[in-house]
């Protein structure tokens, strides 16, 4: 049997985390950990260390893109998707420079969000 992948899920909306929590969860990931900021993200990724974080780049505080790059710093395998609006692509494109491993773009389908995700955790 293998091991169930770690995800954490960062986005402002509680209603996208939740709809990615339930998508992820059904698709066999473990949710470990929710952040609705950069702040909070950072703080998660140190205590959980997940496979896979799913990212948002619009959200109050720290853009993802910035959140992306202190992750990749802190751990340079980190495995990270971006999941964001079409209207904000050069910052999708900053942030996949900056480290993130793929991206998604909202509305998405719930096996797109599942096939990416078992692609790049780790």
């Amino acid at each position: 049997m293998s091991v169930q992948k770690r995800a954490l899920i960062v986005d402002d909306s509680m209603v996208m985390r939740a709809m990615i929590h339930e998508i992820l969860s059904k698709g066999g990931f473990d949710v470990v950990g929710q952040a609705k900021n950069g702040e909070e993200a950072l703080e998660k990724y140190t205590e959980l260390t997940p496979d896979l974080v799913t990212m948002d780049i619009i959200m109050p505080g720290e853009h993802g893109t910035d959140v992306v790059k202190k992750i990749i710093d802190l751990d340079n395998d980190a495995r990270i998707m971006v999941v964001s609006g079409l209207s904000q692509k050069n910052l999708v494109i900053q942030a996949l420079e900056n480290g993130a491993r793929d991206f998604l773009v909202k509305p998405f389908e719930n096996d797109e969000l599942l096939e990416t995700a078992r692609k790049i955790a780790r």
